[in-house]
């Protein structure tokens, strides 16, 4: 049966007696599989118990890697949770891009809505923000993980105010963050269900106020 140190060896390219062989830092192979395999499983448990409920070692466990892979690889909770948001980021689907401002967005609300009614995605992000309040790391984390995704939709926005759709000046990450943010005060403070319905009159709110001014930048 393997030991924590021959797996940790076998997870890092090393030789399991603190040297390191060749392939120890790379891109792909077993280091990637290793990282997906314990991402998968924070992920699980955040969904599962929140982020208090969060233990390295038993992510390890679930993961099958070696305890000491963990801790050396991210140190905490935290450090694991980080990185857990920096691979959503990277996972998210690409935005759409219809050339219609309201296609576009309502595209924005269903994606949004889609992550949050999942049953293991939903749980998630709740533990995440829940845990963001009181750790200064995961609330880092969750704020580029939002910047990614928000600088992202933003395109369109812009593209809309080229077309002469929106006025001037209009902030189009204020428009893309108008999108989700009823979707996510219904998550977090309603048993309501995150239904399409719920997609859909967010996205026309945020389209109907970015056209009315709503979000121009002031001096």
């Amino acid at each position: 049966m393997p030991t924590d140190a021959s797996r940790d060896a076998a997870d890092t390219g090393g030789t399991g007696d603190g040297s390191t062989g060749p392939g120890t830092v790379r891109p792909g192979g077993r280091t990637a599989r290793v990282r997906a395999a314990v991402l998968e499983a924070a992920g699980d448990m955040l969904a599962e118990q929140g982020f208090h409920g969060l233990d390295l070692a038993e992510v390890a466990r679930r993961a099958e890697v070696g305890k000491t892979t963990v801790y050396r690889r991210w140190g905490t909770v935290a450090g694991l949770v980080a990185d857990l948001l920096t691979d959503m980021a990277e996972q998210s689907l690409p935005r759409t891009d219809t050339g219609s401002l309201e296609e576009d967005l309502l595209a924005n609300a269903l994606l949004v809505r889609r992550t949050l009614s999942d049953p293991r995605q939903g749980p998630l992000f709740k533990a995440v923000i829940a845990a963001a309040t009181g750790d200064a790391r995961t609330a880092e984390a969750l704020h580029r993980f939002y910047e990614v995704r928000v600088a992202e939709w933003a395109q369109c926005v812009q593209e809309a105010v080229a077309r002469g759709e929106l006025p001037e000046d209009t902030d189009a990450a204020e428009v893309v963050r108008a999108v989700s943010a009823p979707l996510y005060y219904r998550l977090l403070t309603t048993d309501a269900p995150l239904d399409e319905a719920a997609a859909h009159r967010a996205a026309g709110a945020a389209v109907a106020a970015a056209r009315a001014g709503a979000f121009v930048r002031t001096p």
